[in-house]
């Protein structure tokens, strides 16, 4: 069941400050930086040594020196983090930040489905999103992002079939812009996937000239829309290189205004609206909770506990040579 955003205990109040002071002594006494997404929280972000997206994030994790790497982000991104760098110890600030694309794609049920298609007499070769589990990832042959997935797709040989999990929107969306066929997993980003198409339409009539930015993770009705299609990462430069002051329509986690105000100030940001499946109404429901499980308080505390720890796993060392194949190498 999807995690909401109240659902979390609620947190003592303390001041700000005083918890990024205690932050900043917990990690020079146990050698820690910390690793935010652009979908984290703004302090979160404002915090962090480094931000980015998954692909960033990963290859940062093998880069930095220190011992300790704290991933506000959500479990899948600091299992990678671990994976990438045993030797290191990685906190993630609360463990139920999860994934609904991960979640989508069980690991017994995707050796189950290759099973039936190699059964049938499919050559197949399974490309994930990075948003999987370790599990998952010791199951594929590459693992993609959305910053590096066309690069990889170019890849796999031409005479293999392309099994692709496990988000349906972003495989649909790199078939159709790479030429590849693919064979794609019914998984969707609960974030990404209830943008509202009526609204987006409003909103872009009462701004005359702004520009659509959406993430592939969105829905087909979104993308035929949309101005400019990305990753995060090219998302952020894209507004980074655009000079005149402009009004960008975001169709991505909302979290991401706070890097794109970071880098091109000059912009004006407005969030597309979500809709409810319930009952069709519009929300501001696209705040993923998972991501917003990261706050001050739970930084601060992980690195005073030093836990949740990520510790190896038995089916990491599956994961590691895709990971490393598709992440690190090329």
């Amino acid at each position: 069941m999807p995690l909401n955003v109240l659902d979390r205990p609620p947190e003592v109040h303390e001041d700000p400050l005083d918890v990024i002071d205690e932050i900043e002594r917990l990690k020079r006494e146990h050698d820690a930086v910390i690793l935010g997404h652009y979908y984290t929280d703004g302090d979160i972000q404002d915090i962090a040594d480094f931000t980015g997206d998954s692909l960033k994030l990963a290859r940062d994790a093998t880069r930095v020196p220190n011992k300790t790497i704290v991933f506000c982000g959500v479990h899948f991104m600091a299992e990678s983090a671990k994976i990438l760098s045993p030797e290191k110890r990685v906190l993630l600030p609360d463990l139920l930040a999860g994934c609904s694309l991960a979640e989508s794609c069980p690991p017994e049920k995707l050796a189950a489905f290759q099973r039936e298609l190699r059964g049938q007499g499919h050559d197949i070769v399974t490309v994930a999103y990075i948003n999987t589990s370790a599990a998952v990832k010791s199951l594929c042959d590459w693992i993609v992002t959305s910053g590096n997935a066309r690069e990889i797709i170019d890849r796999v040989p031409a005479d293999k079939e392309i099994l692709f999990v496990p988000d349906q929107h972003l495989g649909r969306y790199l078939s159709e812009v790479t030429g590849r066929k693919m064979i794609l997993w019914p998984g969707s980003c609960m974030v990404h996937d209830i943008f509202s198409l009526q609204d987006l339409l409003r909103v872009k009539r009462s701004n005359p000239g702004s520009v659509i930015l959406a993430h592939p993770e969105c829905p087909r009705n979104i993308l035929e829309v949309s101005d400019v299609i990305g990753g995060t990462e090219k998302l952020r430069k894209h507004v980074a290189g655009v000079v005149t002051p402009t009004t960008f329509l975001v169709a991505t986690e909302p979290a991401m205004i706070h890097a794109f105000q970071k880098v091109a100030p000059q912009h004006t940001y407005l969030m597309v609206p979500g809709i409810m499946a319930s009952d069709g109404t519009t929300c501001a429901c696209n705040r993923c909770p998972h991501m917003a499980r990261n706050t001050l308080g739970k930084v601060r505390d992980c690195l005073r506990e030093l836990r949740p720890e990520i510790t190896w796993q038995p089916y990491y060392d599956g994961a590691r040579a895709v990971l490393q194949r598709s992440i690190l190498e090329g």
